[in-house]
């Protein structure tokens, strides 16, 4: 058997599994999508939940998943993105770095209901502040952290390989380097690594259970507070998310229609998963293109 056909065979062997991976996705996708289609209306997006009789929605759950997300973002960004810069432009190779990527490895490996079990113990008990959207938040960002803060020194690095050095040695310094030149080349990389965290964020479960608790309150959006823990923008109220609220469903069967609230939730999680997904890569490609000028 001579080179070319063993590179054949290869080849072809290299498509079938690819094939099949996409083909298991689709399935997957389709199956969870196909179940809950006669959900996927504008009265179960929106409408409330209903506990002693049958329908209802998911509008409270799906609230809370949205702004769980975007203060579960605000954390980890600047946290992730500082110690990229950190890691790729300042830490100097020895016993500190060395320390540092132990711990980033370590976290990236932790099980989300570990994270969760922590979060229990410091972020709701230790501090007092019991089932909380803070709680979720952080637990998410502890998550989500190594994640971000590897995407970001990979960007930063690629990017500064090639003007880096032309901005030194203009005259800028190092800081006005990093901001001006690198950052904005890396903002394509860093930004699809922000959105794929969020998907994240957004199907995340485990963690919750333990640190946003699994009750939803009605949503009154006349009351603005980030304290008042009546206010939906609250940080200190409960927050029961989309991911949650099917665990709970499928493990409690609490409505005569459980099975069916559960899978119209779980289609609308994986469209909306599959949709942080694609527009990172849009908006990561787009956001190169603007920068490098090409079509």
């Amino acid at each position: 058997m001579n080179a070319k056909i063993k590179d054949k065979i290869a080849t072809i062997i290299l498509y079938i599994i690819s094939s099949l991976v996409i083909l298991l996705l689709v399935m997957f996708v389709g199956y969870i999508i196909y179940n809950g289609r006669f959900s996927l209306n504008p009265n179960f997006l929106f409408g409330e939940p209903k506990f002693a009789e049958a329908g209802g929605g998911i509008g409270r759950q799906l609230f809370n998943s949205f702004y769980l997300l975007i203060i579960a973002m605000l954390i980890t960004i600047p946290l992730g993105l500082g110690a990229g810069i950190y890691l790729a432009e300042y830490a100097k190779e020895g016993k500190l770095l060395n320390i540092i990527r132990l711990s980033i490895e370590t976290m990236a490996s932790l099980p989300s209901i570990v994270v969760g079990l922590f979060g229990l113990l410091v972020f709701v008990q230790l501090t007092g502040w019991g089932y909380t959207v803070l709680s979720g938040a952080l637990a998410i960002a502890i998550l989500n952290l190594p994640s971000l803060t590897r995407v970001s020194e990979n960007a930063i690095r690629s990017a500064s390989k090639g003007v880096k050095e032309a901005s030194l040695g203009l005259g800028a310094t190092q800081w006005q380097t990093i901001k001006k030149v690198i950052l904005p080349s890396a903002i394509p990389q860093i930004l699809t690594g922000i959105i794929l965290a969020a998907g994240r964020i957004f199907g995340e479960a485990a963690a919750l259970l333990y640190t946003a608790g699994m009750s939803a309150s009605k949503l009154n959006f006349s009351n603005v507070s980030l304290t008042n823990k009546t206010s939906p923008f609250s940080l200190f109220r409960p927050s029961e998310t989309l991911a949650v609220y099917i665990w709970k469903l499928n493990s409690e069967g609490m409505v005569p229609d459980a099975a069916k609230i559960a899978g119209g939730a779980a289609a609308v999680l994986v469209i909306m998963v599959l949709l942080f997904n694609v527009l990172a890569r849009l908006l990561g490609k787009w956001i190169y293109n603007s920068y490098t000028g090409t079509k």
